[in-house]
């Protein structure tokens, strides 16, 4: 007889909202390993700007999911499943719990559904989409408009430039419409569906919320995000790369760029907006992955 996938504990929430802490008395009381969910924390080097766990908080609970990468790599959300899976492998094979702990949206999405397909992306529609990427979302909307319609599905967010790409990609590799190959890719088994998943969601009121998101801003300005920033601009990153993307990176290496034209004061002050637009993006993964409820 086959033995039972082990279960799977979830602890999200949008960033800033006290995950790591919580995470790591909770893996300490279980005597769990923790499987990180975070987009940016895969990527070594950067340390202070993500709020990866510090050497400390590691040497507390055994760690998964950090420091994978360079800036300069792609990390794909495939790629987060196998370590993810070899990691709950590991973990079980020691006689621990799993503790999958993080707010990035399309990782946890993993834990609760499909997130992949099997189709193939010849390399020249990859060459094809990467070019008018660095032309811009206009240029990607407007080759996606010519071959599926003008009218796009209202489940595809347009202000996003990697779903616009990877829209388009699967377009033009299948020839098939993209509300064809959504339908076909929800029939499909997630990759966790044999584990038993429990989550649990923290929150905090907006303001208390923007109130620790600033306190963090002023924290990581003083403990060395200008200078992680610094390092990063010198690998002269492609833009579309997560690792250049990242919120708070984005609006210091601007700041750097522009000559630091701004206060230092103003550049938190971005910091903190850019965050708290990721919040919002944040709790919309939440309610539709069905852990959260539907905003009044």
């Amino acid at each position: 007889m086959t033995a039972p996938a082990p279960a799977i504990h979830v602890l999200t929430g949008p960033t800033a909202v006290g995950k790591t802490e919580t995470a790591l008395r909770w893996a300490e009381k279980n005597d769990a390993e923790i499987i990180s969910c975070d987009s940016v924390c895969v990527y070594r080097g950067m340390d202070i700007g993500s709020a990866k766990p510090t050497p400390e908080e590691q040497r507390r609970v055994r760690h998964h999911g950090l420091d994978l990468v360079d800036p300069s790599e792609r990390y794909s959300v495939s790629q987060y499943v196998e370590m993810a899976r070899t990691a709950i492998a590991a973990a079980h094979g020691r006689g621990k719990r799993v503790l999958v702990t993080g707010g990035s949206g399309f990782y946890l999405a993993a834990f609760f559904g499909p997130v992949t397909d099997e189709l193939e992306i010849p390399r020249a529609i990859t060459d094809e989409v990467r070019t008018l990427q660095r032309q811009g979302l206009a240029s990607l909307l407007l080759r996606l408009r010519e071959i599926e319609g003008q009218e796009l599905p209202g489940w595809l967010d347009i202000q996003n430039p990697i779903r616009i790409a990877k829209a388009l990609e699967r377009r033009l590799a299948s020839g098939r419409t993209l509300d064809s190959l959504r339908d076909e890719f929800l029939t499909r088994r997630g990759p966790f569906a044999d584990h038993p998943v429990a989550c649990e969601l923290l929150e905090r009121p907006d303001e208390e919320l923007k109130a620790r998101i600033a306190a963090r801003t002023a924290t990581m300005l003083h403990d060395g995000i200008i200078e992680e920033s610094e390092r990063l601009l010198a690998l002269n990153l492609d833009p579309e790369l997560t690792s250049s993307r990242a919120v708070g990176y984005r609006a210091v290496m601007d700041w750097l760029e522009g000559g630091k034209r701004v206060a230092v004061s103003g550049l938190a002050e971005r910091i903190n907006l850019d965050t708290w637009a990721l919040v919002r993006k944040q709790r919309k993964w939440f309610r539709r992955l069905g852990l959260a409820k539907e905003a009044d």
